[in-house]
C-alpha cells in the first residue's frame, strides 16, 4: 500500500477515536492504536505526534514499548465483561450461547491479566 493510503487510514482512525471520546459506544483506544500503526508506515512525524499527545500518548507508548495496559483499564474491562455476561445470562436460556460467550470473555480476561501493568 502507498503512503497516502496509510496516511488516510491514520486520519480516519484518529477521526473515529475523536468521536469515541464523546460517544460511549465507540472505543477510542483501538482506533488510536490503528492510527499509530498506519502513521508509522506513512509519516513518522504524525506517529511521534500521537506518541507525544498529552492525553493519550502515555497509553500508546506503554502499549507499543512494553505491551502494558493500565490496571484501571484492566479492572474496568473485566468488570464490564462480567456485567455483560450477567445481563446475557438474565436474558437468554441458551446454554451454548452462554458457554461460548463465557469462554470468549474468559480468554480475553486472561489475556488482559497477563499483560504487564502500565
Amino acid at each position: 500500500m502507498g503512503k497516502l493510503v496509510y496516511r488516510g487510514i491514520g486520519f480516519a482512525m484518529v477521526g473515529l477515536a475523536t468521536a469515541g471520546v464523546f460517544l460511549p459506544v465507540l472505543p477510542t483506544t483501538p482506533f488510536l492504536l490503528v492510527a499509530a500503526w498506519a502513521f508509522a508506515r506513512s509519516s513518522p512525524e504524525l506517529a511521534e505526534k500521537l506518541r507525544n499527545h498529552p492525553r493519550f500518548g502515555r497509553f500508546l507508548r506503554d502499549w507499543q514499548d512494553r505491551g502494558a495496559i493500565p490496571v484501571r483499564a484492566k479492572v474496568l474491562a473485566i468488570t464490564m465483561m462480567a456485567g455483560s455476561w450477567g445481563i446475557l445470562a438474565l436474558t437468554t436460556r441458551n446454554v451454548w450461547v452462554l458457554g461460548g460467550v463465557a469462554a470468549t470473555l474468559s480468554a480475553v480476561a486472561v489475556y488482559l491479566i497477563t499483560r504487564p501493568n502500565a
